[in-house]
């Protein structure tokens, strides 16, 4: 089904124009569907395989036996154990959980290690004195004002409501900041700022708002599933929509909606996709076809779309609808009952086109353009009608489309997923268990052997509790026998068990993993169900990985284009580069925090603290406890003015040089400077605390300064 998304096209753009002459007279589209056509009919014949594959992979997933499978007249179970289905869902919950972990896209936008045409670091050091502190000192000015002025702090007052209260000049003066050098600080109080990463986390930033604009988590999560189940999953984008926002005017009250143009991504189904044979991966595909399913109002809408030919579309639509199911539509709906299919067939080309074509046909190309031997287009096809073409708009040329494995197969362009690997397994385990159901019917019923010339003949041989069979007269020997069937159900079930524990060693994917009770050994233990755990990770690490490299990242990169090229902003302009994130994620935010405090704690050493990016860090802890890092720290403006007002509180709270301490009375002659050690009287005789007084223990000493000996204490 066609998405409603558009790509925003330069006026200059090299477009086919509307004609009334639709027949195939016309010169500009008599070559071109033949070509297009014949690209589309070679990368039908060449997923044949595929297909096959993933219908296998889908039958097993929905517990579906295919014309493959043939039962024999004594085979009476028809049980299907859909163990395919259980593990495929704990797949695409992993991709999923990474996916959307910390409630935000794992791409993020980074300065390059070396980024040209801006400076990496700059930092100052608000303790050092500059030109702007020295003029205030002259001035005998606070700029933070004085008491008496009428500009009382108020109640709850932060640094950031302060700056309302501040003289105006002061933010004019520290919009320039003085001190800034190039580099990061190297003394313990310099504060340091990277321009280069603040332009990259503004870009990442909308960025993310765009992808949450657009609706991408839902797209990501049938592409991640169809990763998981068919081995491949497909998205396509970013374009531009016009997205509507609901509005009410206040005066009137008539619904007066807002639009937006936000970049559009949308999932394709794997499906739909047809790829250039030759290619194994996007980045080698000369060719890319997608096949829509329309209604005539989805046709008719395609009119309102910028460059697609309108009385083209009208001359498709008079045709009638043309849609042919293929083979495997079938499948997929269950083979539900025959009826005809009231749609049409358009195919969407983008792909390389040689230009000699192009002028063949009367298409106007720039003359800096006819230097090529190709070009990119996107050709729109519908009943043998041309009803749209136009070269490929972004800049730089590229076929918006990514294709992620779950597991790369590095000689196709398709990857396995985990109903092909588990593909054998599971047909043992539905082998075994049908064997184990059917062995258990037998014998759990007796085999009756009834000799009938012993009994009266014409009686109904039926068996029931209290039936009475009737003999003949003086016939020797038993006349009925029962005979137990073996059981051997038991047997067939410990071969399902071992064919499950080999379809968790095809996948990677333990029972335990995905909410098997029972584990024994040394997954009894916390300890050893963690180790077991982390063993069972590694295999996700692959695949998460192929999600980084073939979808994450080009999606990411995608987007930067398309903010670069459509929607410039010079505050983001950098020499940025695009990161996948989302091994990253498979971190738990715990962890990630932990090691995070334990290096701040190392750096603050004041040795080790200008090697230090303390503005990255803090960032990153405010990531990992889930925090808007552009909320809960300050840039550099910011940054300057806190700075320049804690020094302010430092200073009044330091005592003037030459003036008393504080809490010393001035006047106080005790030279005690307000203290209480050593003031007082010196204790008399008899009073408490002079050493003479009678009872007290120990030699008497010689009194000091005199050579007299004191008299003895009677």
């Amino acid at each position: 089904m066609a998405e409603d998304n558009e790509v925003f096209i330069e006026d200059d753009a090299v477009v086919l124009e509307d004609t009334d002459d639709t027949t195939v007279e016309d010169a500009e589209t008599s070559k071109i569907i033949p070509f297009i056509m014949e690209k589309y009919n070679r990368a039908e014949d060449y997923r044949r395989q595929d297909e096959t594959r993933w219908l296998r992979a889908y039958r097993n997933y929905r517990g579906i036996y295919g014309p493959e499978v043939q039962f024999t007249e004594a085979e009476k179970s028809r049980v299907f154990i859909k163990v395919t289905k259980t593990k495929t869902l704990a797949a695409y919950g992993q991709i999923a959980d990474v996916l959307f972990a910390k409630n935000a896209f794992p791409i993020s936008i980074d300065p390059t290690a070396l980024p040209e045409g801006i400076v990496e670091d700059v930092s100052f050091d608000p303790a050092l004195p500059d030109p702007l502190r020295e003029e205030q000192e002259t001035a005998e000015v606070s700029p933070y004002g004085f008491n008496g002025d009428g500009k009382e702090f108020p109640a709850g007052a932060t640094a950031k409501t302060l700056q309302e209260l501040l003289n105006p000049e002061l933010d004019a003066k520290l919009e320039p900041i003085k001190g800034v050098k190039e580099g990061a600080g190297t003394t313990p109080t310099a504060v340091t700022f990277s321009p280069a990463m603040i332009a990259a986390k503004k870009m990442q930033k909308k960025i993310h708002d765009q992808l949450d604009e657009s609706s991408a988590s839902k797209h990501l999560r049938n592409t991640a599933f169809e990763m998981a189940l068919f081995g491949t999953g497909v998205m396509k984008g970013p374009f531009a929509i016009d997205k509507e926002y609901a509005n009410w005017d206040d005066e009137t009250g008539e619904y007066s909606p807002t639009f937006k143009t936000v970049p559009q991504v949308s999932h394709v189904s794997v499906w739909n996709f047809y790829p250039d044979p030759d290619a194994n991966n996007m980045d080698e595909a000369q060719y890319v076809i997608e096949r829509h399913k329309m209604s005539r109002s989805q046709m008719r809408a395609l009119k309102k779309r910028p460059y697609f030919r309108d009385q083209v579309i009208d001359e498709a639509i008079s045709l009638g609808e043309n849609y042919d199911k293929e083979y495997w539509e079938d499948d997929l709906s269950d083979y539900a009952p025959e009826h005809g299919v009231e749609r049409f067939e358009v195919l969407e080309y983008w792909g390389m086109v040689d230009v000699d074509m192009l002028l063949e046909q009367g298409v106007d190309i720039p003359e800096e353009m006819q230097e090529v031997d190709e070009l990119q287009a996107n050709v729109w096809i519908c009943n043998g009608k041309l009803i749209r073409m136009v070269m490929n708009p972004f800049k730089p040329a590229k076929i918006p489309y990514m294709a992620a494995p779950y597991e790369l197969n590095p000689y196709s362009f398709f990857g396995v997923g985990i109903a092909e690997n588990m593909d054998d397994t599971q047909t043992l385990m539905n082998g075994f268990m049908r064997m184990a159901v059917d062995n258990a019917v037998l014998s759990g019923n007796l085999l009756i052997e009834v000799d009938e010339t012993n009994l009266v003949p014409g009686q109904d041989l039926s068996v029931y509790p209290g039936k009475v069979f009737r003999r003949q007269g003086g016939a020797p020997g038993q006349a009925i026998f029962g005979t137990k069937f073996p059981n051997v159900a038991g047997e067939n079930l410990q071969l399902f068990d071992k064919a499950r524990v080999l379809a968790d060693e095809s996948t990677g994917f333990p029972s335990f993993a995905h909410g098997q009770t029972g584990v024994q050994g040394i997954g009894r233990t916390a300890s050893g169900i963690s180790m077991l755990m982390g063993a069972a990770s590694q295999n996700i690490k692959n695949v998460i990985k192929n999600v980084d490299d073939y979808l994450l990242r080009p999606l990411g990169e995608g987007m930067f284009r398309f903010n670069m090229q459509f929607d410039f902003d010079p505050e983001v302009k950098g020499d940025l580069e695009v990161k996948a994130r989302g091994t990253e994620s498979l971190m738990a935010n715990e962890v990630r925090s932990q090691r995070l405090m334990q290096f701040m704690q190392v750096a603050s050493n004041p040795t080790l603290a200008p090697f230090a990016k303390f503005q990255y860090i803090i960032r990153e802890i405010a990531k990992s406890l889930d925090l808007d890092p552009d909320k809960v720290t300050n840039n550099m403006s910011d940054a300057a003015i806190q700075a320049e007002l804690m020094k302010a509180f430092q200073q009044e709270q330091q005592p003037q040089q030459g003036a008393a301490p504080a809490g010393v009375n001035p006047m106080d002659t005790s030279g005690a400077g307000g203290g209480t050690i050593g003031t007082g009287q010196a204790p008399t005789p008899q009073e408490q605390g002079f050493s003479g007084n009678a009872g007290q223990q120990g030699a008497p000493q010689q009194a000091q300064g005199t050579g007299e000996q004191p008299s003895p204490v009677v």
